[in-house]
Formats: structure tokens, sequence, C-alpha cells
């Protein structure tokens, strides 16, 4: 198995186009790495891939990405596309892969609606997308030779689709996390989550790698930062800090390698020089970048 993450970042990126925190002007600047908006690419074999979401970012992802380059005049290696919640920056990137080249695109139902009520999603060309229903944990190939079993994890519906009242901890359709397996390795790719409980950790245990909701470092760091009124939990993620975040709630579970993904721009953890870093990696957390490898 091999992945390799296109995006890192939460919606808009880092820098993000109208932020002027501190994250941001150091990432404008060069003084830590920029992240463009998350996803993952991939293959069993290193030949046939998938993607999981779709990033706005998506285009120049691709170009980054050798393995995902054209090998004739048309043609493409990516050979499905799999999303995991209907948030805009996982399915936005659907648009740049209008340009007639035939995949297949894995979602549940209540997902697929969501992208069906979109007008302008309708530029897949329904002749040469396939767009598929996915129940949820019935194993399915999502490229030769690679498994895939969607589950549902607790989160909110997309928010465009949020009315008066918003359910944070949903389980059903709209939030899915995704195990994948090949050749005996078996992975997670989580990347919107809003709180961990016990099922999932038992899940997660014994897995050769976990790709983890990463977005926030503390619940209330954007309200402290001057950056907006919601918690990281009001928008469907767990923190990464604090007895009630992912950190704490996942450091006895046993798997080989665990990783943040999926990070907000005001994210300390986005400076590979800040405390809060080192902090993560000696409780034994990568924190992911864009075209980073893993080969679990």
């Amino acid at each position: 198995m091999r992945i390799v993450i296109l995006g890192t970042g939460a919606g808009g990126g880092l820098p993000q186009w109208n932020c002027g925190c501190p994250n941001c002007d150091a990432a404008r600047e060069g003084r830590i790495p920029s992240m463009s908006q998350s996803g993952i690419a991939i293959s069993a074999d290193g030949e046939n891939w998938a993607l999981v979401n779709a990033s706005p970012d998506l285009r120049n992802q691709l170009a980054a990405s050798p393995v995902l380059r054209p090998g004739a005049l048309r043609g493409s290696p990516i050979l499905s596309v799999l999303v995991t919640n209907g948030d805009i920056d996982h399915v936005a990137g659907l648009l740049t892969l209008r340009e007639g080249q035939p995949f297949d695109l894995f979602a549940t139902p209540a997902i697929h609606a969501v992208l069906a009520a979109n007008p302008m999603l309708s530029a897949l060309n329904p002749k040469l997308v396939q767009r598929r229903e996915i129940a949820l944990d019935r194993p399915f190939e999502l490229v030769k030779g690679l498994t895939a079993e969607l589950f549902s994890v607790p989160g909110k519906v997309p928010l465009y689709l949020e009315g008066d009242v918003v359910e944070t901890g949903r389980m059903g359709e709209e939030t899915v996390g995704v195990e994948l397996s090949a050749a005996g390795r078996r992975v997670l790719y989580v990347p919107g989550c809003a709180f961990v409980p016990d099922w999932l950790r038992t899940r997660i245990s014994g897995a050769d790698a976990l790709l983890l909701d990463g977005t926030l470092w503390t619940d209330d760091e954007m309200i402290r930062a001057g950056l907006g009124v919601k918690t990281g939990r009001r928008m469907g993620h767990v923190p990464v800090s604090g007895p009630d975040g992912s950190m704490s709630l996942l450091a006895d579970v046993q798997v080989q390698r665990r990783i943040y993904v999926h990070l907000n721009n005001s994210n300390p953890l986005v400076d590979p020089a800040s405390p809060e870093r080192a902090h993560a990696e000696a409780a034994g957390w990568q924190v992911g970048h864009d075209g980073m490898e893993i080969m679990p």
C-alpha cells in the first residue's frame, strides 16, 4: 500500500487568502511550510490510484505528484474517487476532474444526494463518471487490490446545509471515516471527527497507520485568536490537546503510525518549531505535510 498526502490543510489551507494571522504570514514569507487543502491518494500497486476527497487545490496537487501524472497523450492513473463528506474543501475539486476522464465516484447515498443537488457537478459526464453508492460497514474494492470500508463518525452536515439547529455529534452517512486494506496492511483515514468514542478507539487499535482530524490544537483556538466565533466541536472537529482531545484519548491505543491531517491555519502544529509540535511528536504523533508519502 502506498499513500500520498496531497493536502494537509483544513478549509482555506495555509496561508488562507484573507487571513493575516501569524501562521499565515509565516507561510507567505516561507518561514513555515504552506499547506493545500485536505486529501490523499492511495494505491495497492503503484499504478492504479484512488483519491480520497477532492479539494479545491486538486489541480495543483496532481501537478505536484509525479505518480499521478498522465502516462500518455491523454489519460490518468486515477481510477476512482471517494469522498468522506460533502464539505466544500472535500468535494470542490471534483470540478477539476470534468475533462473527459472516466472514473468511479464513491460515496454514501446521503453524500451522493448532496452532490446530485448541485447543478455544477453535472459537468461530470455520467457516461464517464459512474456514481456508486456505498453502504456503511460493507467492504468494497476502491481500486485494484485495495479494499475500503466506510464507517460513520460523529460529525455534522456541511456548513452550507446547516439549519437553525446544528447537531455536531450526528452519526449517519454525512461524515464517514474509511478503513483501507491491502496486502495485510490496514490504514484508517478520518479527516473529520467531532469526538473519539470508545468504539472508534477499538477500531483504530492495531492499525498500521492512522490519519486523523487535527484541525485545532484547542477547542476555543479560533475564538482566542480573534479568527472566529465557533469552537472546534461546533465545527465538527475534536481538538488535539486537553483531557478530551484526541491525543489524550488515543494515548493507550496501539497503532504503528499516527499522523494528524486537516490542520487549520490557526493550529500551532503547523509550525515545526512550536512547543505544541514538540509535545505532539513526543507523544508519538507526526504532523502530515503536503507530498508526504506513507508505505505502511
